[in-house]
């Protein structure tokens, strides 16, 4: 056992009695070790008249890329309060996940894109945020593509299934052939039943090519065209992390508007992570971090593409991400100009939390 899986399986975490991913263990034994059968649970209804790209739901609440594994994992949020679920981001080859730890506690204030690390809290009880390392790890296609057919089959009316692709870019390909990927991928994505395809165009654990595309307007847009001509029948989302000023997320939105239905904002700001010991974990190579310390910087991320997509009168959806744990949470990223509400790390920690959140009276708002 290595010193990251000791200090993993050292954490204290609160498991609720409902099934959780358990952080202790691997991508692998999660994906294993999946509910059986979703839970029975009542859920209360959300107020008002919803949609997910067109597609009818119960509520603006849903799980972005990440927590949802597979089928089984689909279907247990699905019966918890969650109606969008994305798919965890799948590729056209087998990639297997990092080491643990894949979530470690931080201790880091409210962040604002500029840190250059968070210190390592894994004596926390309650901890509030977190160093995300998985990799975009991915089953091989045939896996995966029956998979997401159960999936989709298991879902109820007002529930929306999306399912996230990304390229692997191999030594010396082209933008084209990283297009062709992403195309090929969502393309598999539809014939299994997507409701929704999402290209990822952005993760901040991968050292890789397809890490931060979406800081490359031409990129993005090649990429979008790309998708966008391969499936054409669906609505398009793209993934993208943090922009540094307006003007580049202008840029970007400017490159690919004409193409896509919705952007899905960042889940995470990167850092690099020092341990209690004061080395440097992860071979010193930055993490996602998420939780309570990034929230007000993704909400402030909203109301910035709010404001860009009003001014050019795009129509794009905006998916709010990032930070959020609570209702009042949901609320704000409402108002700030999302039309949607996707929680990650808060669910995978505590899967009744969207449960506790429509207890809390989301406001009604038409979509």
């Amino acid at each position: 056992m290595n010193s990251l899986d000791h200090r993993a399986r050292s954490i204290l975490v609160t498991i609720p009695l409902i099934a959780a991913y358990d952080i202790t263990r691997t991508y692998d034994w999660n994906y294993e070790h999946a509910p059986e059968r979703p839970p029975e649970v009542d859920v209360p209804a959300v107020a008002g008249a919803w949609d997910f790209c067109g597609t009818p739901v119960n509520s603006p609440l849903g799980v972005p890329a990440g927590p949802l594994l597979n089928s089984r994992w689909i279907l247990h949020y699905a019966a918890l309060g969650f109606d969008v679920l994305t798919y965890k981001t799948v590729r056209s080859s087998h990639r297997a996940c990092f080491e643990l730890p894949n979530l470690l506690p931080v201790r880091a204030p409210a962040m604002t894109g500029e840190e250059g690390e968070v210190a390592e809290d894994s004596a926390a009880r309650r901890p509030q945020s977190w160093a995300i390392s998985f990799g975009m790890p991915s089953k091989d296609p045939a896996v995966w593509r029956a998979d997401v057919e159960r999936a989709r089959r298991g879902l109820a009316r007002g529930q929306a299934l999306v399912v996230s692709v990304v390229a692997s870019p191999q030594p010396g390909w082209t933008m084209e052939e990283i297009a062709a990927d992403f195309a090929r991928c969502a393309r598999w994505a539809a014939d299994s039943g997507a409701h929704v395809v999402e290209a990822n165009l952005s993760c901040p654990n991968v050292c890789t090519q397809e890490a931060n595309l979406y800081t490359s307007p031409d990129a993005s847009r090649e990429i979008a065209a790309a998708v966008r001509a391969a499936v054409p029948e669906l609505p398009l989302a793209l993934k993208i992390g943090l922009f540094q000023s307006r003007a580049q997320a202008e840029a970007f939105v400017h490159a690919v508007s004409r193409y896509v239905d919705a952007l899905s904002t960042t889940n995470s700001i990167t850092a690099a992570v020092r341990s209690a010991a004061g080395g440097m974990l992860f071979e010193g190579a930055r993490r996602g971090i998420g939780g309570t310390c990034i929230t007000a910087r993704c909400q402030s991320e909203i109301g910035m593409l709010a404001g860009i997509i009003a001014d050019a009168n795009y129509g794009l959806r905006l998916i709010g991400v990032g930070g959020v744990t609570t209702a009042e949470d949901v609320r704000e990223r409402l108002a700030a100009g999302a039309h949607h509400v996707q929680i990650a790390t808060a669910a995978m920690l505590d899967p009744l939390v969207g449960i506790k959140i429509r207890r809390q009276s989301l406001c009604e708002k038409s979509s």
